[in-house]
């Protein structure tokens, strides 16, 4: 920085919808903040009584509306001066179908749509081809379990796994030097005998109050149960599946900045399709479509045979990112109007790039109703808000620090 005058700057960023900040802290030249938890109102104020003195100061803060998107202010950066910032959080891993534990670091925020009507102030995202970002990001995992650690695997490439311990139970893994952060950073941990029951026990923070939450010792239980084939087989003709395609306008982007020739709605299409010719036979289903309104191909759920899954093939193929806006409350709503079929478990399987800005509102609402069906959301291209993607009710879930492996992760 050249400029004879400090600045303030502002750096907004995604982190998954269900995580936990734990710690922040930040460092300018010798002076060190460590960052205390306020009533938002009474933190901005204090900020701004900090930016009007001249003081440094830094402010962190979740987004009212969307619970993934964190923006972080740093004010009165001396000229030629630069910050470190350190940030802690919990999250959960979702559980893959062949056991694996996916941990995520996007590299895309998209901007988010704002529905009529809808109250508060969005946050403003400016969206940046990641093929134009001036910079590399230098990126290294530890991973430790009370089992062994078998492999980890990523769609970028990575250094050799490197193991800490004789039980195998603590690695290492690094991205590869000069790694372009141009797409979003993907690792899928396995484990042995990821169906084994365990029980850990963790120590309070000595630095935290007693009696406190970070204070107190924590009992973690993890149960992963596998359930035998024949019980899977008994339920696999059974339910109620309604699949819910986003038709915004966003879904006629390209889904990456590398795959500029494939739009989203056309790779969610094709999922779409895939998956309605694997429904069961003797089920029930329906197709919704969303953006300013929503569409549906039959008035109420019908039974999954012939004709029905044609007339519906022939719908999807013809579906197209026309429908305006991301609205998917509304539609939302309309499904759980329906009653449901007796005997037939509803399913509802959800479609979108997540740019959503009542993503609170949303998620309220599917877990208001999630006792009477299980919720699935796929993220459809980079910078899909993982909010309404990972904020949903999903039984497969598991957390970082109560789940399947007592798995932590140590960012650099």
């Amino acid at each position: 920085m050249d400029d004879a005058q400090s600045m303030i700057a502002v750096f907004v960023f995604p982190l998954p919808g269900d995580a936990a900040v734990c710690h922040f802290s930040a460092q300018i030249g010798q002076t060190q903040i460590v960052a205390e938890v306020k009533e938002k109102q009474k933190a901005r104020e204090d900020y701004d009584d900090a930016l009007s003195s001249g003081q440094q100061a830094f402010l962190l803060e979740e987004s009212e509306q969307s619970p993934d998107i964190f923006t972080l202010s740093v004010s009165s950066l001396p000229p030629g001066e630069s910050a470190s910032v350190r940030l802690e959080y919990v999250t959960e891993l979702a559980v893959q179908a062949d056991d694996g534990l996916r941990f995520c670091l996007p590299a895309v925020l998209n901007p988010r749509y704002k529905p009529q009507g809808s109250e508060g102030a969005g946050v403003q995202v400016t969206s940046v081809p990641a093929s134009l970002v001036p910079y590399s990001l230098s990126f290294s995992v530890r991973v430790s379990s009370s089992r062994p650690i078998s492999k980890v695997e990523s769609s970028c490439s990575l250094e050799s796994l490197q193991y800490v311990n004789t039980e195998q139970t603590q690695a290492r893994v690094k991205l590869a030097a000069g790694h372009k952060f141009d797409r979003d950073v993907e690792l899928l941990i396995y484990y042995r005998d990821a169906h084994k029951p365990t029980a850990v026990v963790e120590a309070g923070q000595a630095s935290a109050k007693p009696g406190s939450l970070m204070g107190d010792p924590v009992l973690m239980l993890s149960l992963y149960p596998e359930f035998p084939k024949s019980v899977m087989s008994s339920l696999a003709s059974r339910g109620e599946f309604v699949l819910h395609l986003d038709r915004s306008g966003s879904m006629d982007c390209p889904t990456s900045d590398t795959k500029l020739q494939e739009s989203r709605i056309a790779s969610a299409r094709d999922t779409l399709l895939l998956l309605l010719k694997s429904l069961p036979m003797g089920c029930y289903f329906n197709i919704y479509s969303f953006g300013s309104g929503f569409e549906h191909i039959f008035p109420k759920s019908v039974e999954y045979i012939e004709k029905n899954l044609e007339e519906s093939l022939k719908k999807v193929k013809a579906m197209q990112a026309n429908l305006g806006g991301t609205e998917i409350l509304e539609p939302i709503k309309h499904i759980y109007s329906q009653p449901c079929i007796p005997n037939q478990p509803r399913q509802l399987f959800v479609f979108s790039d997540g740019e959503v800005f009542n993503t609170k509102e949303v998620i309220d609402l599917v877990k208001k109703n999630s006792g009477s069906h299980r919720c699935f959301s796929f993220g459809i291209g980079e910078g899909a808000s993982s909010a309404p993607i990972m904020g949903w009710p999903r039984k497969e879930e598991v957390t970082l620090s109560s789940s399947q492996e007592p798995t932590g992760c140590n960012l650099k």
